[in-house]
């Protein structure tokens, strides 16, 4: 599981910043999280190949989240793009997007498919046989969901060793990954469980874009391996962060810390802060393992 950080400061571009855009690679599939501007620019930077994108996750209709999509679902018509591009988010940025398509005559060439999103309640929006995608269901100034995807439990993996003692065909050697015993030539039956290793333990990561601080999503994020949540504003700031209703870096450690997550990483800072270490700092006093998000950075789990 790769996680690739394209933006993740508050409000307005910077020189040096850039609004929240994210690239989550789990199970071989290419997610983009949140669209700000530069999205384009910072994908080319870090080596993102476009064409692996075949479905990205928008979290609400706030332009730091929002303005790259136009630009980037233009883009892909210009380099002649194929597959069929699925897009979730809120009700409206169906509107939204197709409008500019419009009034620009520039209808893509390839599929583009809105899932948009209305609900009050988790659910699921994505699934194959390998990766789930649910909504996490926030409370900001506008509709807003975080997502949590999670791996499926995969295929046993064989135990190389005791195939190649034993003498197994390689004939079937996915028909031992997929949990079936065997019968040898000679008639010996071997037992499933002495030819393989159990597969390793499936993964998850929970996308918490803007949001006040809020309990009702504990349930859903708990246990999970990799949080990100948002920390527009320090403590001292905590007034304004309930008045925007965001986060605090003390707040978002208190939910990892509730929801039992083994690693934190904050991000959304606002720019009124010179030093992003204070966030670290602030949300280690409530929780150990956290990491800072910045633009670029990449994180292998």
């Amino acid at each position: 599981m790769k996680l690739t950080i394209l933006g993740c400061y508050a409000a307005t571009p910077r020189t040096l910043t850039n609004p929240t855009a994210q690239v989550l690679e789990i199970k071989n599939e290419t997610f983009l999280i949140d669209c700000g501007e530069a999205t384009q620019v910072q994908l080319r930077k870090s080596k993102v190949k476009f064409s692996k994108i075949d479905h990205i996750f928008i979290s609400h209709l706030h332009g730091d989240h929002l303005y790259g999509l136009i630009g980037l679902v233009s883009t892909f018509m210009l380099l002649s793009r194929t597959n069929d591009l699925h897009i979730y988010g809120p009700k409206g940025i169906k509107e939204i997007i197709t409008l500019q398509l419009r009034l620009s005559n520039s209808w893509t060439n390839y599929g583009l498919f809105f899932h948009e999103l209305e609900s009050e309640r988790s659910e699921v929006v994505y699934e194959t046989d390998k990766v789930l995608v649910r909504t996490i269901p926030l409370r900001h100034r506008i509709y807003t969901n975080g997502y949590l995807f999670e791996e499926k439990v995969g295929e046993k993996k064989l135990n190389v060793e005791a195939v190649k003692r034993l003498q197994i065909p390689v004939y079937e050697y996915q028909n031992v990954k997929n949990g079936k015993d065997v019968t040898l030539d000679d008639g010996t039956f071997i037992e499933n469980h002495r030819l393989t290793l159990e597969p390793d333990a499936p993964k998850s990561y929970a996308f918490c874009s803007d949001t006040v601080y809020h309990e009702a999503l504990l349930p859903i994020i708990n246990g999970v391996d990799v949080l990100y949540h948002e920390s527009t504003f320090l403590e001292s700031e905590a007034a304004l962060a309930e008045k925007t209703m965001h986060s605090t870096a003390k707040q978002a450690a208190a939910i990892a810390h509730q929801a039992n997550v083994k690693q934190l990483i904050l991000g959304h800072y606002s720019t009124r802060y010179g030093d992003i270490g204070l966030f670290e700092a602030e949300a280690k006093t409530i929780f150990p393992n956290v990491h800072l998000a910045d633009d670029g950075k990449t994180f292998e789990f």
